[in-house]
């Protein structure tokens, strides 16, 4: 007797697409994925998995050795996705976990070129996003439990007989979804992001917006609890070197940043520009280059406002209006016990993590206003 074997039909057979318009959307992050160690921050593939815990909080990030660890540049993908769905949603469209796109809209969006090697790029990014496995208790609910996913359950590039890419599909975990969704969880971010280099420095700015914000008094941080948070392979005195080095540059969009020294311990201050490079929170009609004339791979003559040349595409396309509306609540508070003279009101401020850790918020705004 014969064995048939069973073929589980894709998951996309199951979801309505979302067919990505043309058009910039105000790139936006979740926020979840701005603090905690989600991505490698090294280019090099790394295999050795992240183990964080802190209170109720566990992330933890394995990766096989085929592929290695999503990085955190290949967390643009996700951001960019971020940025479509929350644009649509906001113009009242109904959107989906699955998404339908042609490679040059997400490439040009998050400053990249459009060459063949680009495209090469990119596919090893969706390749690393899938094999990624997270497992985490964010968002559990009051029965605490671990979800377990990966950045994308599936993707499909449509190709012509001669290798040309005529569109490519994928399928977001519901976990970020909901997150995305979810206009709380969501921060706008400068567009001047993406021009950033170094891992830990897309690191450090995304743990900025999403702590210190337009605080006027910002946030502190222990060097070591950054550290811890970052998941960053490098040593403790090899991580505070590059914090001075990031500080003595300032190459954070909107953020000034400075080492500070109590008794035996040193601390990193992120206060906000006085004048902030992009209108992250108003509507706006066009994309921003954050006082800068590029957007792109540093070294590359990139145009943030690139002609949009047309496209083959296997999707109709329909016209999404340029307008964005913010509706993101500011989740700046206190997430820590009183250790530094300067923190006078945050006895007022809701704890958010765990007691023992250490990121101090500087008064000076109440939390819970719109950002």
């Amino acid at each position: 007797m014969s064995s048939r074997r069973l073929i589980t039909p894709s998951e996309r057979s199951k979801l309505d697409p979302f067919v990505v318009a043309t058009g910039d959307a105000s790139p936006r992050d979740q926020r979840d994925l701005m603090e905690r160690p989600f991505f490698s921050l090294a280019k090099a593939k790394r295999t050795r998995p992240i183990l964080y815990q802190t209170g109720d909080v566990c992330v933890e990030v394995y990766a096989v050795p085929e592929h290695g660890m999503a990085t955190i540049w290949d967390a643009d993908v996700l951001i960019w996705a971020a940025s479509q769905i929350v644009e649509a949603e906001n113009l009242g469209l109904k959107t989906s976990r699955f998404l339908r796109f042609t490679p040059y809209q997400l490439l040009t969006a998050v400053g990249r070129q459009t060459g063949a090697r680009d495209y090469k790029l990119l596919k090893g990014a969706l390749a690393r996003l899938q094999a990624t496995v997270i497992r985490t208790s964010i968002r559990q609910g009051e029965h605490w439990r671990r979800h377990q996913f990966s950045w994308i359950n599936e993707w499909e590039e449509c190709a012509t007989r001669d290798g040309r890419v005529q569109g490519m599909e994928f399928v977001l975990p519901d976990w970020l979804y909901r997150g995305v969704i979810d206009r709380s969880l969501v921060l706008t971010i400068d567009p001047a992001y993406f021009s950033l280099t170094g891992g830990i420095e897309r690191w450090l700015y995304r743990v900025a917006r999403k702590h210190a914000g337009r605080q006027p008094r910002g946030w502190l941080f222990e060097v070591a609890h950054l550290h811890e948070k970052s998941g960053s392979l490098a040593k403790p005195a090899d991580f505070a070197f590059d914090l001075r080095r990031i500080a003595a540059r300032q190459p954070l969009p909107g953020y000034c940043l400075s080492i500070e020294r109590r008794e035996r311990r040193e601390l990193l201050r992120i206060l906000p520009s006085k004048s902030f490079t992009a209108p992250v929170d108003g509507a706006v009609n066009q994309l921003g280059t954050s006082g800068v004339h590029t957007i792109g791979t540093p070294g590359v003559p990139v145009s943030g406002f690139r002609e949009c040349k047309p496209q083959l595409t296997l999707w109709p396309v329909n016209t999404i209006a340029c307008p964005n509306l913010e509706s993101n609540l500011e989740s700046n508070c206190c997430s820590g016990a009183a250790r530094l003279a300067d923190n006078t009101d945050i006895r007022a401020q809701p704890p958010t993590e765990h007691p023992s850790q250490p990121s101090l918020p500087l008064s000076g705004r109440k939390t819970g206003g719109m950002r």
